[in-house]
């Protein structure tokens, strides 16, 4: 009966110091109360239109929200000036206007690197950070960034 009520003990302090740990650790909302979120991009042209869909379904829903995709492997595809999707579609036009409503793109130089593509074939919206992981660890740890992959 005695290790019964220990046991029950010890379980229901681990559940509280649990929860108090992961209530520490989540994301935080920027300042004013504006929610931040990181989009990564890793396995190309197909999950990038879903994720241009995604994208903008987020801004019809929370128009606040500060988002930054994180794109790297095979994810950059789509910001290589003239890439298209499976209909022939380029993705100028739809990267244009969700910068225009405030979404930032970042491409990993280590895939630019790996895969010997020119920063200069990048589209002008796109901007060029060290690596791509380590972005996305960044913006979660330093700035309370919410995570996606579509």
């Amino acid at each position: 009966m005695r290790r019964a009520f220990i046991r029950a003990s010890a379980a229901l302090a681990a559940i509280g110091l649990s929860a108090r740990a992961a209530a520490q650790a989540a994301p935080a909302a920027g300042k004013g109360g504006r929610v931040k979120v990181v989009y990564q991009l890793s396995e190309g042209i197909d999950q990038a239109v879903r994720a241009m869909g995604n994208l903008r379904n987020h801004l019809n829903g929370a128009p606040g929200t500060k988002i930054v995709v994180v794109a790297f492997g095979y994810g950059i595809d789509f910001l290589v000036e003239g890439a298209k999707d499976g209909r022939g579609n380029t993705f100028d036009g739809p990267v244009g206007a969700l910068t225009s409503a405030g979404v930032e793109f970042r491409v990993c130089r280590n895939t630019l690197t790996a895969r010997k593509i020119p920063e200069s074939s990048l589209l002008m919206e796109a901007k060029v950070v060290p690596a791509g992981v380590v972005e996305i660890a960044r913006l979660q740890a330093e700035e309370g960034y919410a995570y996606i992959k579509p």
